[in-house]
């Protein structure tokens, strides 16, 4: 080759290489651009805004674990119905993704229209004006579900408010058989005849509900939050006797504080709280069933807990029911064994544990002097470091102290086994939030 003919083919190799670059940066720059205006400016996204722009970290804000099939849809299911699921966040985000699940059906769940929505306000299923979005899957409306399945929507571009209700609506035009639910909401929510799942209004719906049906996971993209604490628990997590509507479940006070901290300047991690807490549940034993109603801690460990998003500390607080629902004498090494693989599995993601002690119970209908001894024995495995990475005593927390086997009394809901909601928000102050720090051990 001559030094011409090098010297012109490296000219146009330059040019070819600053063409290709001018050509990426423009198509970059138009890409972009728009998407970013949407999401920061003034959070009027398209009804149907794609996948977000803006940065930040996915993280869940609320959550629920799917507990049971809804006794009475085995035939009808919630056919030609909107359902109106009212949640509310522990953090806020510019973009929104949700889960549902049809993990109780029997046949395929068909989801025609999905909605997302902040609410008008408490005790409403009006949504603000402008933030109705339709939700899309694989990019587009509609969805199917087969049975025992979940799936996530695609993500939309949505201002969520951190302490606020959203609205999230499905509309099923035909049944699925048994309809996947979780009973204790402690939440009103709405249902309406025929497709209103993009009606803000809210008029339509004139049925409520205190479950939530078909949603089991909201996620935001967040810039307020760099990650998950999952709450995994029996009724004392659930919230089963707090006041309904008015958020007062031990996670949601936790929640509360935990921001309150850090907005006074703590030196503490920027995570949501999410609750995975399911009535009835314990660590050992299934419910009855195929799929298993009120799934066991260890069996639905991997979906609940670990399969939440961008998850970084669990908290674990089951046990009880292992001793009072098993008709027998528990076996506290089985119980404790449990909780250990538990954790086991928590530290193979590289996710911290925090552990609870058991709180007492008697004066409830199940107590006896033996299962106490149960009771007093994993305590005391749990105080000795024996089980969790740390420790929330909650037991200490809310006990009597002049009869450390019951609640205190302004702290028990009156069946001495549930707190009251004075019980739920002490469990919540008690709480280190120090112990929300680091990792989980390295491996030796």
């Amino acid at each position: 080759m001559t030094r011409g003919r090098g010297y012109a083919l490296l000219a146009l190799v330059v040019a070819a290489i600053v063409g290709l670059s001018t050509a990426l940066y423009v198509g970059v720059a138009a890409d972009d651009s728009p998407r970013v205006r949407n999401a920061l400016g003034d959070g009027r996204a398209p009804h149907n805004s794609a996948a977000p722009a803006s940065t930040g970290t996915w993280v869940g804000t609320w959550s629920a674990s799917p507990s049971a099939a809804e006794p009475g849809t085995e035939t009808a299911g919630m056919a030609d119905r909107s359902v109106r699921n009212v949640v509310h966040t522990s953090v806020g985000g510019t973009s929104a993704r949700v889960t549902l699940s049809n993990l109780y059906g029997q046949s395929p769940l068909s989801i025609t229209r999905a909605t997302v929505a902040v609410s008008a306000g408490s005790g409403t299923p009006a949504a603000l004006p402008d933030t109705m979005r339709q939700l899309t899957f694989g990019g587009g409306p509609t969805v199917v579900i087969p049975p025992g399945r979940q799936v996530m929507s695609d993500a939309v571009r949505i201002v969520v408010p951190h302490d606020s209700d959203v609205l999230i609506t499905t509309y099923t035009p035909t049944s699925s058989g048994p309809v996947t639910y979780h009973r204790h909401a402690r939440q009103v929510s709405y249902v309406a005849r025929g497709d209103h799942a993009q009606d803000a209004t809210g008029t339509p719906y004139t049925e409520r509900i205190g479950s939530w049906r078909y949603l089991t996971a909201l996620d935001v993209l967040s810039n307020e939050s760099d990650g998950t604490v999952v709450v995994l628990g029996d009724s004392l997590t659930d919230g089963i006797t707090s006041t309904p509507d008015t958020n007062s479940r031990w996670t949601d006070v936790l929640s509360d504080r935990l921001r309150s901290e850090i907005a006074s300047g703590r030196d503490l991690p920027r995570y949501s709280v999410v609750n995975q807490g399911i009535s009835g549940n314990r660590v050992l034993t299934d419910g009855l069933g195929r799929p298993a109603d009120n799934p066991s801690g260890l069996n639905r460990f991997q979906r609940d807990v670990l399969e939440r998003t961008n998850v970084k500390v669990v908290v674990i607080d089951l046990g009880v029911n292992d001793i009072l629902r098993n008709p027998r004498l528990a076996d506290p090494n089985a119980i404790l064994t449990g909780l250990r693989t538990l954790v086991g599995q928590a530290h193979a993601r590289g996710v911290k544990v925090v552990g609870a002690t058991l709180m007492p119970f008697q004066g409830h209908r199940g107590y006896t002097e033996a299962r106490e001894q149960v009771r007093q024995t994993i305590n005391a495995q749990i105080r000795a470091g024996r089980v969790y990475d740390a420790v929330a005593d909650f037991d200490q927390a809310l006990r009597d102290p002049y009869n450390p086997r019951r609640l205190r009394p302004e702290y028990d809901s009156g069946d001495h086994l549930h707190p009251s909601d004075a019980g739920y928000a002490r469990m919540a102050e008690s709480f280190d939030l120090s112990t929300l720090k680091g990792s989980a051990p390295a491996k030796l």
